[in-house]
């Protein structure tokens, strides 16, 4: 197969957050963990930009034009992000440390396979009800 002239794949991804300051420590714990490289952008103390070695990259925003306080996946809209990690070790660890890092497991009674009985994640949810599922290679 030969590869199209036109890359595809995710180029970015804006979160909004009512509260930066609350929000933005659980996700620099996760996404460095993960291996995203934070980057500092001059000027904007509203945002926080986390990059991963593809190039693409995650947006953390506190906007004005936040509506309410919480996400709420059941709504229209995007319900949650998932991302791969390299391993169920990983997983282990990061459902560890997790809770002290300002994220809520969610579906915990049926961790590893809440997603099925082929399929192992973790799934977590931020301060602001931005839920997460992590998928362990394999």
């Amino acid at each position: 197969m030969t590869a199209s002239p036109h890359s595809s794949g995710l180029h970015h991804l804006e979160l909004w957050t009512a509260d930066l300051a609350v929000s933005e420590p659980a996700w620099d714990w996760l996404l460095t963990t993960l291996g995203w490289r934070r980057e500092q952008v001059e000027g904007w103390g509203l945002g926080r930009i986390w990059r991963h070695r593809d190039d693409s990259y995650l947006v953390l925003e506190q906007s004005a034009d936040v509506l309410g306080s919480r996400a709420e996946r059941r709504s229209p809209g995007m319900n949650h992000l998932a991302l791969r990690v390299a391993d169920r070790a990983v997983l282990e660890e990061i459902r560890a440390t997790a809770p002290g890092r300002g994220w809520r497991e969610l579906f915990a009674d049926r961790y590893p396979h809440a997603g099925g009985e082929d399929h192992v994640a973790w799934y977590g949810e931020d301060p602001h009800g931005i839920e997460v599922e992590l998928v362990a290679a394999g």
